[in-house]
């Protein structure tokens, strides 16, 4: 599926991209040759080919998923310049 210059200039348009007619012929054969290098990979045979994390084989760290409170709501609202019952006091900003 070969890009023609109307698909240029309206690709452009698109990612807001100021190009100039004398540029569009250049970037019609930089789009073909990214899209025939695209349809190379799609003759590649993935069957059975499981996904990958890396290029080496790794596993992925993980943490222990736990769930705490933090315990520092009064370290937290220390420094603010009003608080109540551990929660920040705001002017009221909506009617």
């Amino acid at each position: 599926m070969p890009v023609d210059t109307a698909t240029v200039k309206r690709i452009a348009r698109l990612a807001r991209l100021a190009v100039d007619d004398k540029d569009v012929p250049h970037l019609q054969n930089e789009l073909n040759s990214i899209l025939a290098f695209v349809e190379q990979l799609n003759e590649v045979n993935v069957d059975n080919v499981e996904p990958m994390t890396s290029v080496t084989p790794m596993e992925m760290k993980k943490r222990q998923d736990g769930v705490t409170d933090g315990g520092y709501a009064d370290l937290v609202t220390r420094n603010a310049p009003e608080s109540e019952d551990h929660f920040f006091v705001v002017p009221k900003v909506v009617e």
